[in-house]
């Protein structure tokens, strides 16, 4: 069967407004500068706070 009435482009539209992709939030490390997801330690520096830096593994070529 089908739809008695057709849905409006603009409640089909309106439907769909909310499944935007958004853009990942980065700050600045406070030890190196580079970009990093907040709350999680600089993949660069392995900074998380002034007592705990975490070792990061350098990657050979």
């Amino acid at each position: 069967m089908l739809p008695v009435k057709r849905k409006s482009k603009c409640r089909t539209r309106t439907r769909r407004a909310h499944q935007a992709l958004r853009t990942k939030t980065l700050v600045a490390c406070p030890n190196c500068g580079k970009a990093k997801l907040p709350h999680a330690a600089c993949s660069v520096c392995g900074y998380v706070s002034p007592k705990l830096i975490l070792p990061v593994a350098e990657e050979e070529e």
